[in-house]
Formats: C-alpha cells, structure tokens, sequence
C-alpha cells in the first residue's frame, strides 16, 4: 500500500533571486532569542506560592509562535520615520522595489489612518495544493516595535503571483535600518472547508461541565498536562 503523499507549500522565486534574497524559513527555527533565554520558571516565584512557571512553559503560548512559516525581507530597507508615523520615507541599496505606498484613502476611517499605509514588496511565490489558503499575520507573541503588518488571507491554490504586505510605521521617530531577514510576516497555512462550522451558542450539559472541570484540576495538577495528553491527542 503507499503512504498518501503529504501536502506541500511552496516558496518559488526567480532564479536570478535564488541565492541573493532572504529564504522563507519554518517559524519553529526562528525563535527569538529573549524567548530563548527565558527561564522555564521563575525560581524567585516559587517562594510567594506561585507555581513560578513562564510562559516557556506554555504550550498554547508557543504553539503560536511556532505555526507556519516565516517571509522575511528581502534586502535591508531603511526606513525614515517623522512626525509620530505621519510622514515615512524608504530607502534601500538593492535593484528591486522594496517599499512602495498605498493610497491614505484606502484606509480611510482605520484608527491608523493617520499614518500612510506602505507596502514591502515579497519575491517569493507561494503555492499550496488545491483546497489550501494561506493566513498572514503579524508575527505571533513577537511583536515588531518598527512595523505593523496588516493580516489577510489569499487562496494560494489559485493566486500564484507573489504577495506583497501592507503595514503601519509604529517606530518612534528617526532612521531605522531594517536588515536583510528581518521577518515581514508569518505564514499559516490551512485547509479550507466545503463547509463551514456551525456555531451553537448555550450552556452546557452536566457531562459538558464535568469534562471541562476534569481537564481544568488536571491541568492544575500536573504540570505539563496541556503538553502530554490535550495537545497529544491532535
């Protein structure tokens, strides 16, 4: 019997950028290093009662910071900002766009209007199989204190031109240099449905709340439950 092949996600680019722009890279290689440092508990805590544990520890936590997959930038990009976000300007020594602007009226009534909308320019080229959309999305639990992304989905069975990203200057005012691999967005791949999920909205049976208690104490009880049992049974 064969195994059923598995699903892939493809990052395509041209083949003179092969080589010379930053490659897209899974998310779980791609840990900060302040979450690397971290302690996986706070000894200090332990004595106050507190179960000290970080959020090193937390696998909801970590679980979205390690879904999908990474873009990053292309090449380095200097970015100007003035006038608290208000006016941005972009620079870079590479021979493709890197930063371009939206139009303000395009965001008009956003809480950020107040700031134009810019775009990175991406040459990497996604495709999934038939049936599979990609979500972008800030980087999840790493926030970029330059840079806010704005999250969307395209159906990247079907839309194989590459995607470039809007975003928000948030960093304070003055010149920062972005560099080569900075990472723009991260990438959740996901399988769309034929049909979608009904919600049902009420409150629950005496067995509902009696699972929902169990598996509350137990994660209470022992640490790493979420880990061994609730995630493992995926």
């Amino acid at each position: 019997m064969f195994a059923k092949p598995v699903p892939k996600i493809r990052f395509l680019c041209a083949p003179e950028d092969e080589g010379v722009i930053a490659p897209p890279v899974a998310a779980k290689t791609h840990l900060p290093d302040w979450f690397r440092k971290l302690p996986a508990i706070d000894a200090q805590k332990l004595d106050t009662g507190d179960t000290g544990l970080t959020v090193k520890r937390c696998m909801p936590f970590l679980d979205a910071m390690t879904t999908g997959f990474i873009l990053p930038l292309a090449a380095t990009v200097r970015l100007e900002i003035k006038d608290e976000g208000r006016t941005v300007t972009a620079g870079w020594d590479f021979d493709k766009t890197m930063v371009s602007n939206h139009g303000p009226h395009q965001v008009a009534g956003h809480p950020r209007a107040q700031t134009p909308p810019c775009k990175f320019h991406n040459y990497w080229s996604i495709r999934t199989p038939a049936g599979w959309s990609c979500l972008f999305v800030p980087l999840l639990n790493r926030a970029n204190s330059v840079f806010e992304p704005v999250a969307g989905v395209v159906d990247t069975d079907t839309y194989i031109a590459p995607i470039h990203f809007p975003f928000f200057a948030r960093g304070s005012d003055g010149l920062h240099e972005l560099e080569k691999g900075t990472p723009l967005v991260q990438v959740i791949p996901f399988q769309r449905a034929s049909t979608m999920l009904e919600a049902e909205i009420g409150s629950e049976t005496v067995i509902e709340a009696a699972e929902r208690n169990k598996v509350f104490r137990n994660t209470l009880a022992a640490t790493g439950w979420y880990r061994k049992f609730a995630r493992a049974a995926r």
